[in-house]
């Protein structure tokens, strides 16, 4: 089934409102999802809309309150989601996050409270068309073991940044600080499929292939004990900043009903021009680039060129469920 961008959005928005999601609410997590489609980001797009929708009906996310900003210093923006989604959130502060910048030439945006905010360089990269650079973190429920355990501790805990250019970034990544997302897992195991060894250990810490067994233990760690440095800082930055629960403290974030999220995320704003300037910026990683494209291999800088899909091949059975949530 191919399905435009703006359908995908139009369904998701109906479907949220149909579940007891508010008007500015629906739409700001209705662009997420459809934005995830466009760039090929399965995972965070349609696939995550029935949740969204049993989670408001459960009450797990609040998908009507508004959400507080204040700027508790000249370079520091603090969002609280009281609950409630994560896109409204950031998007009620990154004004205030953008003149916070402008002034200081680097500023924090903290989401606190939140549901998950499911894509995070989804967020990233509207920092980025304002032309700063645009870096986030954020934690989920606990899914990754430290090296050589079997309990999870930490989230997925992704990181992504966005290099603004002129008219698109110039280098865009987003990516778990485990060695795989966990919806991977899921989804293999909804298609009968083996994973990879290398992507997580059973109950009893033992390395698996079985998607099942990996569900039942944990998820390890990108790059081993550095990643799992990666993961800590992450945890760190969405935690520990915003005053959020620790991945220990969140329950499956797909269940249907119980505690709400109560996740966390920091963004960094950096203004290119109050230091050596955009065009500097921009110049030191062409430099990069070239190198890069005439060495004759598959490098490449990521997210250059950003895959943008429209019409959108989605799965029938996938987009039915769509539209019966939406109620047509």
């Amino acid at each position: 089934m191919h399905v435009s961008v703006s359908d995908i959005r139009a369904t998701a928005e109906a479907a949220l409102l149909a579940h007891g999601a508010g008007v500015f609410q629906a739409a700001e997590v209705a662009k997420a999802v459809a934005r995830a489609e466009e760039t090929g980001n399965i995972i965070c797009g349609l696939y995550y809309l029935e949740s969204y929708c049993t989670q408001l009906r459960s009450g797990r996310v609040n998908g009507t309150v508004e959400p507080e900003v204040s700027r508790p210093k000249a370079g520091t923006i603090r969002a609280d989601a009281k609950f409630g989604f994560a896109q409204p959130a950031f998007a009620r502060a990154l004004p205030q996050a953008m003149e916070a910048a402008g002034e200081c030439g680097v500023a924090t945006l903290c989401v606190a409270h939140a549901h998950t905010c499911t894509s995070l360089g989804f967020f990233t990269e509207q920092i980025a068309a304002k032309g700063l650079i645009g870096i986030g973190f954020t934690n989920a429920s606990a899914i990754v073991a430290a090296p050589g355990g079997r309990a999870p501790v930490l989230g997925t805990n992704p990181i992504a940044m966005t290099i603004p250019g002129e008219g698109a970034p110039v280098m865009h990544a987003d990516f778990s600080t485990s060695a795989v997302a966990l919806g991977k897992i899921t989804m293999a195991k909804a298609a009968g499929e083996r994973i990879p060894l290398g992507w997580a250990v059973d109950a009893e810490g033992q390395p698996t292939t079985d998607p099942e067994a990996a569900l039942k233990g944990a998820l390890v760690s990108a790059a081993g004990p550095k990643g799992w440095a990666f993961g800590l800082l992450v945890e760190v930055m969405a935690a520990g900043l915003t005053g959020s629960v620790n991945s220990l403290d969140v329950k499956g974030l797909k269940l249907p009903d119980g505690a709400p999220h109560d996740l966390g995320q920091t963004y960094l704003l950096i203004d290119p021009d109050a230091h050596a300037g955009g065009d500097v910026m921009r110049a030191r990683l062409r430099r990069v680039a070239d190198v890069i494209a005439s060495d004759g291999g598959e490098g490449r800088v990521p997210g250059v060129p950003r895959k943008h899909l429209d019409p959108v091949d989605v799965p029938d059975a996938l987009w039915a469920q769509a539209q019966a949530l939406a109620g047509a």
